[in-house]
């Protein structure tokens, strides 16, 4: 586990604190017999490498961290994950702690330096600072060092030398501390130890690095997003398949299944399983695994907030989650290996709805194995989840058994909040990097080393603000009205997002099929929305009740999207509005179950390309993602009719017709389209940034 920098001051408060407790005891600290001094303590890091360990020599190959300590000096394990070592004097006067820690913002060696010494110091009295400036490494790298005497509240004078380095998104720190005599007495010693200081790549787990596809990432600790049939993102398309999927082209390809067909009326689509076809464990996949796993998520015991979009097209699907059956009447197992699926209409966009990782498969045993099952899952994907090491790693292995032949790359490790991904790139520890937008100047000019490799593409994605109808102000159209037009679109993405965003006219992300130049929009009319909040039922600012605005967060700040907004009505409108930040790993969960105020933040990306995905799964009255509870029969039969519209031209006119009528109606408030920045190292081959999320990896290979 890598604790966040939040925790450095507990950890560096905790040092002092049994220094503190050592000097006033006047007694010497036992040092432990540290065996050979070419050997690392135990639990620092690896205790075997390829190559030999010179004497006086700590090395922690997983942090890729390496210091040489003088003679006569001894070390011996540090207090926690983030203190690796602690080297001490002949002595014991001095004491020398080594840290590492995630560097979780983009800042400069000589600020990281600042806050440390601020961090140490902050409690301690008759602060003196003495030496405050860059100090060159002996590998030539470049460190910052700072010397300072105080006071501790025990009375007692230190001399604290603080040395930091920044490597990629690492912050490693030297603190070494003691008397200001007995650190004079050893200066050289201390300087010979700091200049020794090495950083370099960490290793990467026994996986060689030119066979490894390196990328960085979070982790969620909400169980319902691991599992395809709960999950709010777009899922494991590494350990887990379904029956079709898209290319790096975006066009829809077999995947389990091998091939289908569909009726004449197309109501009736016949799968044929690939017979090769294997989980992970060898398994092989059935007709009967499908019909299992979706069931399963069809089960009201699942409480799954996406098999009615997804699957809800097929008959029975409906009457399972409402619990009126065991089973989905529309699923026939005809052998092995087909799988006849009965749709209660012909809905042209069905099979692209199974991409979703609620039509992906899971095996039954591995499944009902325990409450934590996902953490090894027994999938049919392209790869294996090997190692899963919380808030620290995950690696996966190539499925050397996947139907479609292994893929090319034969692991991929994800680093779980290892730092800032832009800092991560530079040094090389990952080779994919997006890119916020803060830094999209940066990577984009001509001049930067970065420019070549990276890749730019627009997105099918809408943030957007959505308002609970059925809950005052919002059940009134002029007060929704009002507070879409007194957002200034480009003014918020130029504060918020460093101008990188496209304003958000409508729904329609501009790449998707149905977007419409001539879209009439609630633009941006200060005067207009004072004009229309006065003239609604609540007669102006003055007559609203209290507007609680959710969002995921931690704490009760507002985020800097969440503080712009609530800018823009206070000075546009006169309204203040109440913040409230739910924990971002349940987020969607409480939104789903209604536990939200009057208006929410959230956005949409396309799970597949159609229009469909976007007016009806959102808006429509009877859909599960309609969070604000908007109902509009009109809006309901458009919808209804464009379903099953055959003729592609006239749907999207239909389409169309539809996001003008959410527009007007203003059930929520339209942001931005964002726009995709992405690094990607020269030695990873057949890189294509999608707007729609598929399993990539197995299309990649390096070259090196």
């Amino acid at each position: 586990m890598k604790p966040k920098t939040t925790l450095r001051r507990f950890f560096l408060a905790v040092a002092f604190l049994l220094f503190a407790c050592q000097i006033s005891s006047n007694a010497p600290t036992a040092v432990p017999d540290s065996g050979s001094a070419s050997t690392p303590p135990s639990g620092s890091g690896s205790s075997s490498t390829a190559t030999p360990i010179p004497p006086n020599t700590f090395v922690d190959p997983e942090n890729g961290v390496s210091i040489r300590y003088p003679g006569g000096w001894t070390v011996q394990g540090g207090n926690n994950e983030q203190n690796l070592a602690v080297f001490l004097s002949p002595d014991s006067s001095i004491e020398a702690h080594l840290y590492v820690f995630p560097l979780q913002a983009d800042i400069s060696l000589q600020d990281a330096g600042a806050e440390i010494r601020q961090m140490v110091l902050t409690g301690m009295l008759d602060i003196n600072v003495l030496i405050d400036e860059p100090f060159a490494l002996d590998d030539g790298a470049q460190a910052w060092l700072s010397v300072s005497t105080a006071s501790a509240n025990t009375g007692y004078q230190l001399k604290v030398g603080l040395l930091t380095a920044l490597f990629g998104a690492r912050e490693v720190l030297v603190m070494t501390f003691g008397t200001p005599d007995a650190y004079d007495y050893y200066a050289d010693d201390i300087r010979e130890l700091q200049a020794s200081l090495h950083l370099v790549l960490p290793s990467l787990y026994d996986i060689p690095r030119d066979q490894a596809l390196v990328l960085s990432g979070g982790e969620s600790t909400n169980p319902r997003d691991y599992d395809p049939a709960t999950t709010h993102s777009s899922g494991d398309k590494r350990a887990f398949s379904g029956l079709v999927s898209f290319d790096p082209d975006l066009n829809l390809v077999p995947e389990l299944a091998e091939s289908w067909d569909i009726s004449a009326d197309g109501t009736v689509y016949t799968f044929y399983l690939r017979p090769n076809a294997v989980f992970h464990d060898g398994r092989p996949v059935t007709a009967r695994d499908i019909v299992y796993s979706w069931e399963r998520a069809a089960d009201p015991a699942t409480n799954s907030d996406t098999v009615l979009t997804y699957l809800g097209d097929i008959v029975g699907v409906e009457a399972m989650v409402n619990g009126e059956a065991d089973h989905i009447t529309g699923l026939q197992v005809i052998n092995d290996y087909t799988l006849q699926v009965t749709l209660e209409a012909p809905v042209p966009y069905f099979l692209m709805k199974l991409t979703y990782p609620t039509a992906f498969v899971v095996d039954q045993a591995n499944v009902e194995s325990g409450a934590e099952w996902y953490r090894t899952p027994n999938g049919t994907g392209p790869y294996r989840l090997m190692r899963w090491d919380s808030f620290s790693v995950m690696i996966y292995a190539r499925n050397e058994n996947f139907y479609l032949g292994p893929p090319a790359i034969p692991y991929v490790v994800i680093e779980l909040y290892s730092g800032v991904d832009i800092r991560l790139y530079e040094a090389g520890e990952i080779d994919i990097a997006g890119v916020y937008p803060h830094d999209v100047a940066r990577v984009l000019d001509p001049d930067e080393p970065l420019h070549d490799q990276v890749i730019s593409s627009v997105s099918l994605c809408t943030s957007y603000i959505v308002f609970d109808v059925t809950q005052p102000p919002f059940d009134d159209l002029k007060v929704r009205q009002a507070f879409n037009m007194a957002i200034d679109r480009q003014q918020y993405i130029d504060v918020v997002y460093s101008g990188v965003g496209v304003p958000a006219a409508g729904l329609f992300p501009p790449a998707l099929p149905g977007y419409s130049l001539d879209l009439a929009a609630l633009s941006f009319d200060p005067e207009a929305a004072r004009r229309l909040l006065a003239e609604s039922s609540y007669g102006g600012p003055n007559g609203l009740p209290p507007i609680i605005f959710t969002d995921a967060g931690i704490g009760n700040d507002a985020g800097p999207g969440t503080a712009a907004l609530a800018q823009m009505w206070q000075q546009n409108l006169g309204v203040t509005i109440i913040v409230e930040n739910l924990d971002p790993n349940w987020y969607y969960d409480l939104l789903y179950s209604g536990q939200h105020g009057q208006m929410v933040s959230t956005g949409w990306c396309a799970d597949y390309p159609d229009p469909e995905n976007f007016a009806d799964v959102l808006f429509h009255t009877a859909k599960e993602q309609n969070l604000g509870n908007y109902s509009n029969p009109e809006l309901d039969l458009l919808l209804d009719q464009a379903r099953v519209e055959q003729d592609v031209t006239r749907r999207i006119e239909m389409y169309q017709q539809a996001e003008q009528i959410i527009v007007q109606d203003a059930p929520a408030i339209f942001l931005m389209h964002s726009v995709s920045y992405v690094l990607v190292k020269p030695h990873v081959q057949g890189y294509v940034l999608t707007p729609i999320d598929i399993p990539l990896e197995r299309y990649l290979w390096i070259e090196r």
